[in-house]
């Protein structure tokens, strides 16, 4: 199912795991995966169209279709495209719609690095290399709160933080592939750490999964 050396990292909304995806990357030299985009795209896309995302075949229909180069819409950053995505992400049928997507670029040679809810639970199961990474919810609010207003969005606190929790409930009960850490997952707690020290302690794991996977591979 993967490719060469993959890296799997989830985690709920705002834990830091984009960031440290994307350290990763830069480090490893290896493509990185924000599989979240696809879920945003997909509730972008359907509402864009005056479908309603709470719909799985409107929702379906927009996820068959999806390309790469629509990951690229800004709008897929803002605050509502994220509550979009969990709406969406509730469909049994979005979601394997877009697991071909997913697995395809963990196939890439050399390896590949995602990042999601369930990457290492679902999408790529047997990934040398999982991370679930996370924060309290407070953090996490705050984390994103700062993001959105970077952008220009005027968005209180108070309401970044009711939807984190709405959203970590909505993804943590889901029927499909619900959030939750792989067996064989390295917990990373992020809540008293910098970005920095995020990114060194998920690049210490990583360095370690990869001795283990190489190991394996002479064996």
């Amino acid at each position: 199912m993967t490719g060469d050396f993959v890296i799997a990292v989830d985690g709920p909304a705002a834990s830091g795991k984009g960031t440290v995806a994307t350290r990763l990357g830069r480090e490893l030299g290896l493509p990185v995966l924000d599989t979240g985009l696809l879920y945003r795209a997909v509730g972008v896309l359907t509402e864009r169209a005056g479908d309603d995302p709470d719909d799985a075949g409107h929702a379906t229909a927009v996820a068959l279709l999806l390309t790469a180069d629509q990951l690229e819409d800004p709008a897929l950053r803002t605050r509502a495209a994220g509550e979009l995505a969990s709406r969406v992400a509730v469909h049994p049928r979005v979601r394997a719609a877009l697991l071909d997507f997913q697995r395809t670029f963990a196939l890439q040679p050399g390896g590949a690095i995602l990042d999601g809810r369930d990457i290492g639970t679902v999408i790529c199961p047997d990934a040398p290399a999982k991370l679930y990474v996370t924060a309290t919810p407070d953090v996490r609010a705050e984390r994103r709160w700062k993001q959105l207003r970077g952008q220009g969005e005027d968005v209180a606190y108070e309401d970044v933080l009711a939807d984190i929790r709405r959203r970590d409930a909505r993804d943590g009960s889901r029927d499909a592939a619900p959030m939750r850490p792989a067996d064989d997952a390295a917990l990373l707690e992020t809540t008293e750490m910098t970005i920095e020290q995020a990114a060194d302690a998920a690049r210490r794991i990583v360095e370690a999964a990869r001795a283990r996977w190489e190991k394996s591979r002479q064996g």
